[in-house]
C-alpha cells in the first residue's frame, strides 16, 4: 500500500499538539499536494523536500502525492514538518521500511541539502512526546534542548541519511541526554549601590515575598541600578520554574538559559501588545518572556496608558488569555513587577525649583496615566531621593547580596512551610490566617486605609508586605513595627496627594 503514517508536533501557544501526516501515493499525473490547513512555511516544504531527498541520492516518485496534516483545523506553521514528510515519502515509495515508525516523532526542517536544521519549541515538543510515550527525532541543537524534558527519549541526526540508515538497521541514532547546566554567573551586588538604605530595605522585602515594587524620585537616585541587583537577590529555580521558563524560551526560539530567572526591561514605547502578546496566531510577550522573573519597566509614567492597564490581569492572575476566532491561547506571566518612574514631566519633585515651568495640571496628567487600579496592584511604592555628594563619595559599603540573600532565603522557606506559597500569593482563607492582626492593629491599620483612601485590594496588599517584615524577622505573628513599615511602604499616595 503507497500510504505511510508518521507524527509530529505543531505550536500553538505554549502547548505542542500531536499532527499526523498522511502521504499517499497514487498513479496520475506528477502533482505534490498539501492538505490540512497549512501556512506559507509548511507549504513551501514542497521544494525543499524534493531537493533534499535528491540531494540524499534518493528517487523522488513521479507520481502524485498527496500529504494530509491531520486535525484539518488546526494552524500548522513552521519547518519542523520537513522531515516527517520526507520520511513518508520515503516509505510510502517503498524506498525505506516502515517498520516500528509508528514509535517514533519527528521533528525538523531540511536544508536543501538534505541537513537537518532545528526549529522553535523543540522543548514543549519533547514534553508532549513523551508523554505520548514516543521517541523524538530531531536536530542535534534541537536534541540538547529536547533532553531538559523529564524521562524523554530524544535521538539527534544531523542529516537525512542518518534518519534512513537508523530505520534500516545499519547504525542506530545517538541518544541526547540532559547537560548539567554550569554555576551562574555572579549578580551585581547590592553592596555596589551607595546610600538608599530605604530603597535597598524594600528591595530586599520584595525578594522575600515576591512582592510588586515601583521606585520614584528624581534621576540619577539609582532606581535603574536596584532594580537590576533584585534577581541576585531571588532564591533558585527549582526545577519545575527553570522548564517552565525554558519552555517559554523555546517556544520563542531564545537561547536557553537554563537555571537563570529572566529579567526583561522592554522600553517605554512599548505597544500593549508587545507587553502581553498577541497577533493572528497568538506569540507570547514580555511578561510571558518575564515568566518566573522580573519584569522591569523603567520610565513607567511615559508608557502609554493603554499598554499599561493591560498588565492588571497578567499581575493578579499569573497567566495571559489571548482570545482569536477559532481559539483561545493561555500563556504563563507569573512575574515579578519593578517599576521606576520620576514624580513630574522634569524629572523632580513637585516642590522643587525646577519643577516650576510645568503647571499642576501637567503634573497631574502625567501622574494619571497611572490608573489606581494598576497601582493597587503593586505593593511596595517607595521614594528614592537625591543623596548629598557625601554620601557617594564617603559611604561605606552596604551589605553585599550574599548576606542578604541568606535573610530572604530563610523568609521564603518560612512561608513555604507555613503556607505553601509566596506571601504575596496569599488570598482568601489563608491570608486571613496567616495575617491576623491583634485589636490594636487592627485599629491602626483602619485608620491608616481611611486617610490614605486605600481599595480593599490595596488593604490586602499591606497585610500581605507586613507578613513578609514579620518573616524577614522571624517572628510569628505580625507586630505594630511590621505593620507601621508595610504602611510606609505606600509612599506614593503622598506624591499623589501633593499636585
Amino acid at each position: 500500500m503507497s500510504l505511510a503514517v508518521l507524527y509530529s508536533r505543531a505550536r500553538l501557544g505554549m502547548d505542542a499538539p500531536l499532527v499526523t501526516i498522511e502521504v499517499h501515493l497514487t498513479n496520475g499525473l506528477p502533482a505534490f499536494t498539501m492538505v490540512g490547513l497549512p501556512e506559507t512555511a509548511v507549504k513551501e516544504a514542497r521544494d525543499r523536500v524534493r531537493s533534499a531527498l535528491l540531494n540524499s541520492q534518493f528517487d523522488f516518485p513521479d507520481r502524485r502525492i498527496t500529504v494530509n496534516m491531520a486535525p484539518a483545523d488546526l494552524p500548522k506553521q513552521g519547518a519542523q514538518f520537513d522531515l516527517a514528510i520526507a520520511l513518508g515519502i520515503l516509505i510510502a515509495s517503498k524506498q525505506l521500511p516502515g517498520d516500528g515508525i509508528e514509535g517514533y516523532e519527528f521533528f525538523g526542517e531540511l536544508a536543501l541539502s538534505g541537513e537537518l536544521r532545528p526549529g522553535p519549541a523543540s522543548l514543549p515538543a519533547a514534553i508532549a512526546c513523551t508523554d505520548a510515550g514516543r521517541t523524538l527525532i530531531t536536530s542535534p541543537s534541537g536534541a540538547v534542548e529536547a533532553a531538559l524534558a523529564t524521562g524523554s527519549d530524544v535521538r539527534h541526526a544531523s542529516h537525512l541519511l542518518q534518519v534512513t540508515s537508523h530505520f534500516r538497521g545499519h547504525q542506530a541514532l545517538p541518544q541526547a541526554h540532559y547537560q548539567p547546566p554550569s554555576a551562574p554567573p555572579p549578580a551585581p551586588d547590592l553592596a555596589d549601590v551607595k546610600g538608599q538604605e530605604g530603597a535597598k530595605r524594600a528591595l530586599e522585602i520584595a525578594a522575600a515575598g515576591r512582592h510588586n515594587l515601583l521606585y520614584f524620585g528624581p534621576p540619577g537616585t539609582g532606581k535603574t541600578l536596584l532594580a537590576s541587583r533584585l534577581p541576585g537577590l531571588l532564591p533558585p529555580l527549582t526545577e519545575q520554574e527553570a522548564l517552565e521558563v525554558a519552555s517559554v524560551q523555546s517556544v520563542c526560539g531564545l537561547p536557553l538559559n537554563w537555571g537563570y530567572r529572566p529579567f526583561r526591561a522592554p522600553h517605554h514605547t512599548a505597544s500593549g501588545v508587545a507587553l502581553i502578546g498577541g497577533g493572528s496566531i497568538p506569540r507570547p510577550g514580555e511578561v510571558t518572556l518575564a515568566h518566573r522573573g522580573v519584569l522591569f519597566l523603567d520610565e513607567l509614567a511615559e508608557f502609554p496608558r493603554a499598554a499599561l492597564d493591560v498588565l492588571r490581569e497578567p499581575l493578579e492572575s499569573g497567566e495571559v488569555s489571548i482570545a482569536r476566532a477559532a481559539r483561545q491561547t493561555t500563556f504563563p506571566a507569573r512575574f515579578q513587577l519593578v517599576a521606576a518612574m520620576n514624580p513630574t514631566p522634569g524629572g523632580y519633585s513637585p516642590d522643587d525649583p525646577r519643577s516650576q515651568r510645568y503647571s499642576r495640571e501637567q503634573m497631574q496628567r502625567y501622574l494619571a496615566r497611572l490608573s489606581g487600579p494598576l497601582l493597587d496592584r503593586i505593593d511596595l511604592h517607595i521614594e528614592v531621593p537625591a543623596l548629598p555628594k557625601e554620601v557617594l563619595t564617603q559611604a561605606a559599603p552596604g551589605e553585599p547580596t550574599a548576606i542578604v540573600q541568606q535573610r530572604v532565603a530563610q523568609a521564603w522557606q518560612r512561608q513555604l512551610d507555613r503556607q505553601g506559597c509566596a506571601n504575596a500569593d496569599l488570598s482568601g482563607a489563608l491570608l486571613e490566617q496567616h495575617c491576623a492582626l491583634s485589636a490594636a492593629n487592627q485599629h491602626l491599620l483602619d485608620t491608616a486605609m481611611e486617610r490614605l483612601r486605600l481599595s480593599a485590594r490595596a488593604y490586602h496588599r499591606i497585610l500581605r508586605v507586613a507578613r513578609t517584615v514579620a518573616d524577614l524577622r522571624g517572628l510569628a505573628e505580625i507586630d505594630k513595627s511590621a505593620l507601621i513599615e508595610a504602611l510606609n511602604s505606600r509612599q506614593l499616595e503622598k506624591l499623589l496627594g501633593s499636585v
